[in-house]
């Protein structure tokens, strides 16, 4: 069974774990820790993020909420710590770790633990690797831009910004007149799970 960190916050990182505990590939995977934001840590960098943007006090809380509904160990403390590094290698031993709307940068100690690669999901165009919507906010790089659709790509974390080596890109995804950073990232939050999911299951072998 492939053992699986999940990085993340808001409705990705909610999406994204909901996958892997309900989804169809729930029996072949073992989620082992979860990190997520606390957004009132300036460390989460929170004003630079979906944070700034109006949401409600459970949306902050809804990862570590089914973390815990399924007796999984949630992380909301800086993650770049002798502490962390001790639980994430002796307790959490991670084949892969997925990260999903998280405030922390990872470093090379943390991405090169997991043997079968540490993958970020992020919202982007699917005309050019690296992308040119990078950072903490792509959808609002975006909507500003006038994009009438993103995807989702998953690739890997290296010591840049969205830069590692590109893995997969998802579906399309419709960015609607009006829409805003908040409500893009409730629309492209279940094609994210899905994308995490199939490559997932690329990595565990027949079911």
């Amino acid at each position: 069974m492939l053992r699986v960190a999940v990085f993340g916050s808001f409705y990705r990182g909610y999406h994204v774990l909901h996958e892997l505990l309900h989804g169809d590939l729930a029996g072949r995977v073992c989620v082992v820790g979860v990190a997520t934001d606390d957004p009132t840590q300036s460390f989460v960098s929170p004003t630079k993020r979906v944070w700034q943007y109006p949401h409600e006090p459970s949306e902050r809380t809804m990862v570590a909420r089914l973390a815990a509904e399924h007796g999984i160990e949630c992380w909301s403390g800086r993650v770049k710590t002798p502490a962390f590094y001790a639980r994430f290698e002796q307790h959490w031993r991670p084949d892969v770790a997925i990260m999903a709307t998280f405030g922390q940068r990872i470093d090379a100690r943390l991405y090169s633990f997991p043997r079968l690669g540490f993958f970020n999901l992020h919202p982007c165009k699917d005309d050019d690797w690296p992308s040119h919507y990078v950072g903490g906010n792509p959808f609002q790089r975006l909507i500003d831009d006038g994009s009438d659709y993103c995807v989702i790509a998953m690739h890997q974390v290296d010591d840049g910004f969205d830069t590692g080596a590109l893995r997969a890109f998802s579906e399309r995804i419709p960015i609607p007149a009006g829409a805003g950073v908040v409500e893009m990232h409730k629309c492209s939050s279940p094609i994210a799970a899905r994308l995490a999911a199939r490559e997932l299951a690329t990595m565990t072998g027949p079911a």
